[in-house]
């Protein structure tokens, strides 16, 4: 009957969009960070990747910088007297996919990474890997001028909470590295979907040494979509 299809085509048309809209406005989360999985801790409070003692400036996550939006934020060394700058991991998790790549003719790492419960996080400009992490990413395409795209890494690699995942960043008197955390909602997203402000997860010392320290950008400053 045409009657009946047309109106469950209204129906399913009316359910799909008011999915959307609940999903959109994060009604299914229990905290800043947290969806409806109940296996992440709550609160969630996450490892500080780098030694805050010798960070200059800090990346703002979900703010234009140059031409770009960037979902991610990251922590500058500009005082560093070389690459050497160790970077741990924020939470027992996954590798899910990496790349190799060159920007301004150095070798760069970027890596995802997955929790059990869907978290996500992505650090980029890794200089030197740890031994264990470059053994993972051992069998990454040879390295291409800013060709930044991320193959899936085999083995269910992982890595535990406070675990150096690199030893060096950056570029050459050019210190910093990329830090940014998701939120998984759906499986059909890209990794780096729905940032969120990763400073509200660090312990409470470390969330007023992050947010008392100057922007490192001098476009938007601490103008920032997901850090209010």
């Amino acid at each position: 009957n045409f009657s009946v299809r047309k109106v469950f085509l209204i129906g399913f048309v009316v359910l799909v969009v008011a999915l959307f809209v609940f999903f959109a406005s994060g009604q299914l989360k229990s905290s800043p960070i947290l969806n409806v999985n109940s296996s992440c801790p709550n609160p969630l409070v996450i490892e500080t990747p780098v030694d805050l003692s010798k960070v200059t400036a800090i990346l703002y996550p979900g703010q234009v910088r140059g031409e770009d939006y960037k979902r991610h934020g990251g922590f500058r060394f500009d005082n560093a007297g070389g690459n050497e700058i160790e970077v741990k991991a924020p939470f027992d998790a996954v590798i899910n996919g990496a790349s190799r790549y060159i920007e301004i003719g150095e070798v760069q790492y970027l890596v995802d990474f997955e929790t059990e419960c869907g978290i996500k996080y992505r650090f980029d400009h890794l200089l030197v890997l740890s031994p264990k992490l470059a053994a993972a990413l051992a069998n990454l395409p040879a390295p291409k001028p800013d060709d930044s795209r991320t193959s899936q890494i085999p083995g269910n690699i992982s890595v535990k909470k406070g675990e150096v995942i690199a030893t060096s960043i950056g570029f050459k008197n050019n210190v910093f590295v990329d830090f940014g955390v998701y939120e998984s909602k759906t499986i059909f997203e890209s990794p780096t979907s729905n940032p969120v402000c990763w400073f509200d997860l660090l312990n409470s010392v470390d969330m007023e040494k992050v947010r008392s320290m100057p922007s490192a950008d001098g476009q938007s400053g601490t103008k920032s979509d997901v850090c209010k």
